[in-house]
């Protein structure tokens, strides 16, 4: 008979495989955040495609599942802890396979983006039920060694997408892509059936509005970074969209502040170290996901690398991240987590910045700033992945779940969007005088080759200087912001030294 004291919070009954559990939300986990790197493979094609998209229109081919992922990615764990993390999880993968099919099948722009917001909430059911899975389905003394590899299969996500959809790009067209996707979605479908066990329901009731109201805020800000180089940054629909982030904003936290059970307490982010964590992953994935934004059709056009070889050069920046991962839990015990994530911003930061000086180098040099960026990743994600989730009690696995999925995603979002629009900015700034006049002025490689090929050379110069910059951008954010969170970090810590030193203290009553 089983021992109670052994089953995990919240399980129905007591793990009997954890090892095939954790395999199969990696691969779950590995699926859904392989794609927001593979797009990026293919935005070369999608630029010379019959569909014809604009360089704002490129960036939402790439961000509308990203947006809504990260704006459904809480309300999806919260629904897996009312409705049943196993239930979510395998709806989730079925819509997923569903908006592959309807990207794959695209006739215009219109539907690709349709498809893509409808992979969103399929990846925004599957992540944070998988943290949920996950925690339910593991003993609480191997919980945290578990996580530590969950949160590095987040970051082998970028690999295996980027890899994966080398390949595919190669064998055929970006429709390839998305068809690819649609059986491996079902095989998991299968998987998470025959591994996954039901858990209990949270008897938490969900927020409507407050869901409604963290959409629309994300999607304001990004509709302001993405139009701001396309329509002016004082045109009426940027500064309108930008108004509008910060009032639904103010608005969605008075209304989680009066609900009875809020999507996401605001309150929450008093804890100073769950507010500094979910920061920091906020942080990372906007360098992360900026570069592999850049790293694809910068590799394509600047190195003049096939989609393939392309794909496969993103390797050593996982070198670390598969080498080093499961010694990060002793590591932060070790010298603790203000510390470690010192080290991984300093190392993201400084390997951002060096990439941007490594264009015009051989790849050997290139290879070895994506290393060091490896390594931060290496040293941030177990570290933050742990603190989230041990943040919130079991019960709200999937809201804990949901929130450092959030951050991850709206920090993806925002690299893309942020990245992307200075690349525009400083590409559409350095063309040919020939083309400087052109109406409307070329805003990708593509339409600036179709509207003069002689330029070629010199447009590809122009996206190559661009890229430079939006490098340099993103260093220069992560370290700073690095920088701000490493002092909250401290500071937390030493508020938690000083409260339990006063509680031990304490003479008993």
């Amino acid at each position: 008979m089983s021992d109670p004291q052994t089953m995990s919070p919240g399980a129905v009954n007591p793990p009997r495989k954890p090892g095939l559990v954790l395999a199969c939300v990696c691969a779950c986990t590995i699926l859904v955040v392989g794609l927001v790197a593979a797009i990026n493979l293919a935005v070369p094609k999608l630029a010379a495609s019959g569909l014809h998209p604009s360089s704002s229109e490129l960036l939402w081919i790439v961000d509308a599942y990203v947006v809504v992922f990260a704006c459904l990615v809480i309300p999806g764990g919260a629904a897996g802890d009312r409705f049943g993390r196993k239930g979510v999880l395998i709806a989730g993968l079925v819509t997923f396979a569903v908006g592959a099919a309807i990207s794959a099948a695209a006739g215009n722009v219109t539907w690709l983006l349709l498809g893509r917001a409808i992979t969103g909430v399929g990846a925004a059911m599957v992540l944070p039920n998988c943290v949920g899975v996950l925690i339910h389905e593991t003993l609480p003394e191997r919980r945290s060694r578990a996580l530590a590899i969950w949160g590095a299969m987040t970051g082998m996500g970028g690999l295996v997408g980027n890899i994966a959809g080398a390949v595919l790009l190669t064998a055929g067209s970006w429709r390839t892509l998305f068809a690819a996707i649609v059986p491996i979605a079902l095989l998991c479908v299968f998987l998470t059936a025959l591994v996954v066990r039901r858990s209990s329901r949270s008897p938490r009731k969900l927020d409507p509005a407050g869901t409604v109201l963290l959409i629309a805020t994300t999607i304001a800000l990004l509709i302001g970074i993405i139009e701001g180089p396309e329509n002016g940054w004082n045109s009426f629909i940027v500064i309108a969209a930008f108004v509008a982030s910060i009032v639904l904003g103010s608005v969605w936290v008075v209304v989680e502040l009066r609900v009875r059970h809020p999507l996401l307490d605001p309150r929450l982010f008093r804890i100073p170290l769950l507010s500094t964590v979910s920061l920091g992953m906020l942080v990372m994935f906007f360098g992360s996901f900026g570069l592999f934004y850049l790293n694809a059709s910068l590799l394509q056009y600047g190195r003049g690398y096939s989609v393939l070889q392309a794909g496969f050069a993103i390797v050593p920046m996982t070198v670390p991240m598969l080498l080093g991962a499961r010694f990060v839990p002793d590591l932060v015990r070790r010298f603790g987590i203000p510390l470690t994530l010192s080290a991984a911003f300093l190392a993201i930061g400084i390997g951002l910045f060096g990439l941007a000086s490594a264009v015009y180098q051989p790849y050997f040099a290139y290879a070895a700033w994506l290393v060091l960026i490896g390594l931060g990743f290496a040293l941030a994600l177990p570290c933050l992945t742990a603190e989230l989730t041990s943040a919130l009690p079991a019960e709200q696995a999937g809201v804990a779940g949901g929130l450092q999925s959030a951050t991850r995603e709206l920090g993806s979002a925002l690299g893309v969007a942020v990245v992307g629009t200075v690349l525009t900015e400083s590409f559409t700034r350095h063309l040919p005088a020939s083309l400087q006049h052109v109406d409307p002025i070329p805003r990708t490689v593509a339409e600036g080759v179709a509207t003069d090929p002689a330029q070629r050379a010199a447009i590809i110069d122009a996206f190559t200087t661009g890229a430079i910059s939006a490098l340099q951008v993103a260093s220069v954010v992560t370290l700073i912001a690095g920088v701000l969170i490493v002092a909250a970090a401290f500071q937390a810590r030493r508020r938690e030294r000083s409260s339990t030193i006063v509680g031990s203290a304490a003479p008993d009553r």
